[in-house]
């Protein structure tokens, strides 16, 4: 067996640790459930279906070396633990409804927006080195297990805790800064997508609407409504359940640190870095976090 693929099992199995770490945590003081493997927390079975969708959806994709269904499965994963959550603990209060629609929305947005992107653009050169590498490439697919079980524990917790309480305040703020990174998320990606039809093949970079106080618009939204749905659960968690409002801070490493800024930095400055239009907008413009008290700027195609 070859150092990498040595690397990848190693990865693979640091994954799992940290999701049974995470389903243990979050499944205290959460509903039960007799399965034919004994009596068994919900919490921990929607840890294994996260895993398990990634690992079956992997095999067609290693087989016919396709990345193409990658997001996709990804948000399809997010639908079926809310769906396993809600049906197993028969929870129907307003907080775990409106948990699982919150969670819902964000990912059937987000996995058609980018399941259209990428049959536009027919590959994501993310995946070139590792589609041929068999642990390569399930690494790949075992991490978006892990995204999406860490992402949406806070509410998985909340929805399957044997605690209920009124939507309260808490829950009612939680609900309004989702409302506003959503639509934050959402506006940024409109723009983008606009931006680039308009280039019609020239080269460019966008800096304008939302893109003209933050480089990263979209990303900010999206770690702003990972943290109203942390604060929906947050009313109804307690002992170690509450590791699970690890969410917003893994989604913000993951998006600063990880692969999405990083990655996207990286390949901007190799486009255009010296360029004096990039470099003063890099300069004048926050990577994440908007500053509003600056002018919009209109950006002319290159």
């Amino acid at each position: 067996m070859s150092s990498k693929s040595i690397r990848s099992l190693v990865s693979i199995s640091t994954v799992l640790v940290l999701a049974a770490l995470l389903a243990w945590g979050g499944s205290r003081g959460g509903l039960l459930v007799e399965t034919s493997f004994g009596i068994l927390p919900i919490f921990v079975l929607c840890a294994v279906l996260a895993f398990a969708v990634q690992w079956l959806a992997f095999i067609p994709a290693y087989k016919f070396q396709t990345e193409h269904f990658y997001d996709l499965f990804g948000s399809l994963t997010y639908l079926a633990l809310m769906a396993c959550a809600l049906i197993l603990s028969g929870s129907l209060d307003i907080r775990s409804l409106l948990l699982a629609a919150l969670v819902t929305i964000w990912a059937v947005r987000l996995g058609s927006f980018l399941f259209i992107r990428i049959s536009k653009d027919g590959s994501d050169s993310r995946f070139d080195a590792i589609k041929p590498v068999f642990f390569r490439f399930l690494t790949a697919w075992t991490i978006q297990g892990l995204w999406v079980f860490v992402t949406c524990s806070s509410a998985l917790a909340a929805i399957t805790s044997e605690s209920t309480l009124p939507l309260g305040w808490v829950g009612l703020s939680g609900l309004l800064l989702w409302i506003f990174g959503f639509g934050f998320e959402v506006i940024a990606d409109h723009q983008k997508r606009v931006f680039r039809r308009a280039l019609q093949g020239k080269k460019g970079f966008i800096q304008s609407g939302l893109w003209a106080y933050s480089r990263h618009p979209n990303y900010f939204g999206e770690i702003v409504l990972w943290l109203g749905v942390s604060l929906v659960a947050l009313p109804v968690l307690s002992g170690w359940q509450l590791v699970t409002l690890i969410s917003p801070v893994f989604v913000t490493l993951l998006l600063t640190r990880i692969s999405g800024i990083p990655m996207l930095e990286a390949s901007a400055d190799k486009r255009w870095q010296g360029q004096a239009d990039y470099e003063d907008y890099k300069q004048r413009t926050p990577v994440l976090v908007p500053r509003f008290s600056k002018p919009l700027v209109i950006e002319v195609a290159q």
